[in-house]
């Protein structure tokens, strides 16, 4: 989830302010730009406990340890809540979970590194204090009420309201971790292609990453169950907008899709006031009740577009929101996936020509569907394996064409063979999991943050 927005208090007048902060993020080829984010669980070694925002052991504690690498500390009410440094940062999501929200990047191997630098770091810093981290969708051992808040004054607006639009809202907040990338466009016609074929192949990315089986040390019936938590957190905030796909769809469009999406907050004067339900269609007109007689600004607009949590996500740049957490080499996979599919003209044809007869009962059965059965998730006559397997070879030939090498000589194909090999066998990381759950571990979920701990 974001901090607050950097952007100017300029005071939004007209409507088409709206519609011009998303056709602001219109860039050239040339120009664009590779962003990853990932999310991961920390654990104190000796209890595996989550650890708290405070004291010696502490997520206060690292992200302090953090900064003798050259991070830059972001305070909140005199705490130390995220680190900036060279176009990315480091944020804490609700309960503590550590994201790195990567600086814009050309290629994956950028992307690669960037993820394997800040990853040696946290380890480095997190030894000292006896903590580890570990990369999955959904926490596998700890209750929701095991789980801590950190001391940001969004988190407490959004875990008063939740409970009230939705039963699994503070369980996305406390118990998830997701990994995602964000990509630009050219145009609004080419933003609009884009959505359109991310949003229905939204659900392969959660089957191929699914890695969110268990919940308090057993298995819950799911595969990717982060996935299935967003289904009943916020309806008015999630889903597969199936309007993406009507004639007409553009930035417009979207502008009154996020107009419609009950806010969270303002933040003015480092201040969070509460307006969790209100209309900013009300705040445009001077009537928002917690803030009468005020209007927004555009850092209103940038943060309550942050608020707003759809499979994909429409800011100056879209962003893929479909996988779960996962380890090092999936991490690099989704962005390469993403980017063979998109940034390649001949490969998001391809990828259009697979999706566009899709029907809008189709799109949602799969969304519906993939959380629990992933690959094996039926689809006409096959099942959804089938489609990844379509998809993987639309994003392999698109990184060929893009011929982005490293030192040696290898291009960013490379980092799709986890992928690969996850849909020719047809087996997910869940499913891997439960079977050393059933077999090897002998039910017990404490060798899962042995075994596959960062």
């Amino acid at each position: 989830m974001s901090s607050p927005s950097h952007v100017a208090d300029t005071p939004i007048t007209d409507r088409a302010q709206l519609v011009e902060v998303l056709a602001s993020g219109e860039k050239p080829i040339d120009a664009w730009r590779i962003g990853t984010e990932h999310e991961k669980f920390g654990f104190r070694l000796d209890d595996l406990r989550p650890p708290t925002f405070d004291g010696p052991r502490g997520i206060e504690a690292l992200l302090t340890g953090l900064t003798r690498y050259g991070w830059a500390p972001v305070d909140e009410g005199g705490r130390t809540v995220a680190l900036l440094k060279d176009g990315a940062s480091v944020t804490l999501e609700p309960a503590g979970q550590l994201e790195l929200s990567g600086a814009p990047l050309e290629h994956i191997h950028q992307t690669c590194s960037e993820v394997e630098t800040h990853l040696r770091e946290v380890r480095a810093v997190a030894d000292g204090l006896g903590l580890g981290f570990l990369g999955m969708g959904f926490q596998p051992k700890w209750s929701r009420a095991d789980m801590p808040w950190m001391p940001k004054g969004r988190y407490r607006i959004m875990r008063d309201y939740m409970p009230k639009v939705g039963d699994l809202g503070l369980d996305m907040m406390t118990r998830t971790c997701t990994v995602q990338v964000n990509l630009d466009y050219a145009t609004e016609a080419d933003m609009v292609k884009k959505f359109r074929v991310s949003l229905a192949l939204q659900p392969v990315a959660t089957a191929l990453f699914a890695d969110s089986p268990f919940t308090e040390g057993r298995p819950n019936g799911y595969l990717s169950y982060r996935s299935h938590i967003w289904t009943d957190t916020d309806a008015d905030r999630t889903g597969m907008l199936d309007f993406v796909f009507e004639d007409g769809f553009g930035y417009e469009r979207y502008v009154d899709y996020l107009l419609d999406v009950p806010m969270y907050f303002s933040y003015r004067d480092g201040i969070y006031h509460d307006a969790s339900g209100q209309s900013f269609r009300d705040f445009l007109r001077g009537e928002l009740p917690v803030l009468p007689g005020q209007l927004p600004t555009l850092r209103d607009w940038n943060d309550h577009m942050t608020t707003a949590f759809p499979e994909v996500r429409l800011k100056k740049y879209l962003e893929m929101r479909g996988a779960d957490g996962g380890p090092w080499n999936r991490l690099c996979a989704l962005p390469a996936f993403w980017v063979g599919l998109l940034y390649d003209d001949a490969a998001l044809d391809a990828a259009w020509d697979l999706v566009r007869d899709f029907s809008m009962e189709e799109r949602n059965a799969l969304r519906d569907n993939v959380p629990r059965h992933a690959l094996k998730t039926p689809f006409r006559s096959g099942t959804l394996r089938d489609l990844a397997v379509e998809a993987l070879k639309i994003s392999v030939a698109g990184l060929q064409r893009r011929a982005r090498t490293n030192a040696r000589g290898q291009d960013e194909r490379v980092f799709l063979e986890t992928l690969i090999e996850i849909a020719e066998s047809g087996e997910t990381p869940a499913e891997r999991k439960l079977a050393l759950y059933h077999g090897p571990w002998q039910g017990d979920i404490d060798r899962v943050f042995r075994e596959f701990a960062y």
